[in-house]
């Protein structure tokens, strides 16, 4: 186990905003998730928090007490289980792209619509990532952990898992309690059904692409991300930071008489944002994209505090346009 002290989070996150962690540990092996636990007891910290990519997560301005734990299990193994489907054995600190890659490299679908999202393994689960119409639960079999609370190793099957949009018990009833050593997937080999995400059929018709082979799929699904998304290694920015709205069944017709697209329940937040003139405004030193309005990007923000002033505006002017309250995708340490 690697260990650091008065560590930047701001270096470890996408969004460059956080104070110091007074510690970060990495794990990369079980021996180290044992030794961690000693180490906080040692320390006498009663703070911590998982770390994957930082793409999807910030900190406080305040000093996080604590020690920040980066999950560095790396590995990527696989089973054929039939001439059909392929049983994959992922350890949480593997590049969520580096699966996708492994995965259509042998032809499986599943998660090619899923390319080019930042992060890891570990925490696609947590927020049950998705994208052009796929969910990473679809594909989950089930999940390996260790109770940080107590040592002990525990097997999630998808169903204890509660998934829904963005959720999971791992980030609301038992947020912060497992660490996620592996993740055992299952996926088919083949090509997609169904139809396609709009975006994502316009471009591959706008390039004259009718194949759906789960590897020439990825590779414009990461085209089309990356002319809408900026690519954190080289632009602060959390990716999408607010989450899509779903509303109840009741409400479909007040959406209607409003002129809000939607689709079945869900109305883009997207569409929303870019409605109330806000697209390309600056705020506060961030920026909502002109590519896509869901994402905020930070070109100047320094603080914390000064994130909080760009979504309390920016939420403000949605909600009196439209009666909507935004609620925001990252998870933030040290609230």
């Amino acid at each position: 186990m690697k260990i650091r002290q008065n560590v930047k989070i701001s270096d470890l996150v996408t969004m460059r905003i956080g104070g110091n962690a007074k510690y970060v540990f990495e794990l990369e092996t079980e021996t180290d998730i044992l030794d961690a636990r000693a180490k906080l007891k040692e320390l006498g910290l009663k703070n911590y928090y998982f770390l994957g990519g930082g793409a999807n997560t910030f900190a406080t301005d305040a000093e996080f007490d604590g020690a920040i734990i980066l999950n560095r299990f790396s590995k990527i193994d696989y089973e054929v289980l039939d001439e059909s489907h392929i049983k994959f054995i992922v350890g949480g600190g593997t590049k969520w792209d580096d699966f996708v890659d492994q995965t259509t490299a042998l032809g499986c679908t599943g998660v090619e619509c899923l390319a080019g999202i930042p992060g890891t393994v570990g925490a696609a689960p947590v927020q049950n990532i998705g994208a052009y119409g796929q969910e990473v639960k679809s594909v989950i079999s089930k999940i390996h952990v260790v109770d940080f609370l107590t040592g002990e190793q525990k097997t999630f099957e998808l169903n204890d898992c509660d998934f829904s949009y963005r959720h999971s018990i791992f980030n609301s009833t038992k947020a912060g309690q497992y660490f996620i050593v592996k993740v055992e997937f299952i996926l088919e080999k083949g090509e997609i059904s169904g139809e396609l995400y709009g975006s994502l059929q316009a471009y591959l018709t706008e390039q004259h692409i009718t194949s759906r082979e789960p590897k020439i799929l990825a590779t414009a699904v990461r085209t089309v991300r990356d002319s809408k998304l900026p690519h954190p290694e080289t632009i602060a920015s959390a990716g999408s930071f607010f989450k899509n709205i779903y509303v109840k069944e009741s409400d479909l017709a007040m959406l209607d008489e409003k002129g809000i697209p939607h689709h079945g329940t869900k109305v883009n937040t997207g569409w929303l944002i870019e409605q109330a003139g806000l697209k390309g405004k600056i705020f506060h030193g961030f920026r909502i994209s002109d590519a896509a309005a869901l994402v905020l990007i930070n070109e100047s923000g320094k603080s914390y505090h000064d994130l909080e002033l760009a979504v309390a505006e920016i939420s403000n002017i949605v909600f009196e346009k439209f009666g909507f309250t935004l609620e925001q995708e990252p998870n933030v340490i040290g609230l």
